[in-house]
């Protein structure tokens, strides 16, 4: 491009911060371009509230794959969320099993609880309202309002984030520029189809303003991006230095039945994978216990070569399995039981949980 181009002199504005990129044609570029994704209403249409709710839960630190099928079940067996509210909560975590991050499902069936009963089963259309509500924070708020009740609020997940950090080349570092991100983001957001226009630079960031490798020469945005105009737009969003997460080890007891029945238990009401399904382990620490004393039954226990290994939001777990072969008639011990692998799906099992049994009953 020759210093003459008209997109010269927008770009140079961008970059010293005294042009704002116009909302019209990010709209323009989302009707031609917008995904279609089963939560969300075609155009010109409202969306239900709680589709937006459902979609936006499960999308927290998940990807629109992983979620498709997720979102698809859930409406086939709680269509509303009146019926999400009355199901058992083991139901709903059941159901979650596999998604990770199991607070969202805890979440998720206490915030339904809480629009039947202080709601009537409607989701408020007020983004304070909503933010009342447990289980959903300053984002969710956000969305709902803005997708679903088309009102001026400004969600910003992580595309967003992105986008704005190029277009006006945050150089803070996040997670410290993320107010700034924020207060730029609501700066943008028009009062005309703020909903659409959400929906819009969520779209930007998952297809064109790309983590890495972004089309800047496809963006409806081009000109006005002042990290495009400086040539480094992939150096954003400025990242601080990640520490290495903890690591913890334990020792997971995989007791398997002659009928082949596997020993499960539940985990305790709170905590990390409160109410999940699990096989029996020792407590997870710095320095794996010694086994022994946490034996769900007296078994002659072999060790199964190599190990699980898992990484949570906080830290990396290391899991190493002993598994013992049991008599048909061998009883449950106190607050466990047996359970057929043909039942395991009707089980919370958390991806870790999985991982266990696949690894112990391949041995």
């Amino acid at each position: 491009m020759t210093s003459s181009s008209p997109a010269r002199p927008a770009a140079r504005a961008a970059a010293s911060g005294t042009v704002s990129p116009e909302p019209e044609a990010l709209l323009a570029w989302y009707d031609r371009h917008r995904r279609r994704l089963p939560w969300r209403a075609e155009g010109g249409r409202r969306a239900d509230p709680y589709h937006v709710f459902l979609s936006e839960i499960m999308l927290q630190q998940t990807t629109v794959k992983a979620v498709g099928p997720y979102f698809g079940q859930f409406l086939a067996r709680w269509p509303t969320v009146a019926d999400l509210a009355a199901a058992p909560l083991e139901q709903v975590l059941s159901a979650w099993a596999g998604l990770g991050y199991y607070a969202r499902a805890r979440n998720l069936h206490a915030c339904a609880q809480a629009v039947v009963e202080r709601h009537g089963g409607r989701f408020p259309a007020d983004e304070a309202a909503l933010l009342d509500l447990p289980g959903i924070g300053p984002y969710t708020a956000a969305a709902i309002a803005a997708i679903a009740f088309d009102l001026k609020a400004s969600p910003v997940d992580g595309n967003i984030e992105r986008v704005v950090a190029r277009l006006y080349r945050v150089e803070t570092p996040l997670p410290a520029a993320k107010p700034r991100i924020k207060a730029l983001a609501a700066a943008l957001t028009p009062p005309a189809r703020p909903g659409d226009f959400a929906q819009a630079m969520m779209d930007l960031g998952a297809t064109i303003c790309t983590p890495k490798s972004p089309a800047c020469s496809l963006c409806p945005w081009m000109a006005p991006c002042a990290a495009r105009a400086a040539g480094d737009p992939a150096r954003f969003p400025v990242k601080a230095p990640k520490g290495e997460k903890p690591r913890r080890a334990g020792v997971a007891f995989l007791a398997v039945r002659a009928d082949g029945a596997v020993l499960l238990r539940t985990r305790p009401d709170k905590g990390l994978l409160a109410k999940m399904t699990e096989v029996p382990s020792t407590p997870w620490g710095p320095e794996p216990e010694t086994p022994d004393v946490h034996a769900p039954l007296a078994a002659r226990w072999r060790a199964v070569p190599g190990a699980v290994e898992h990484v949570f939001t906080h830290f990396a777990l290391t899991l190493r399995v002993l598994r013992a072969e049991v008599p048909a008639g061998t009883l449950a011990p106190e607050g466990h039981r047996w359970v057929q692998p043909g039942g395991f799906d009707a089980e919370a099992l958390p991806s870790v949980m999985r991982k266990v049994l696949a690894h112990g009953r391949a041995a």
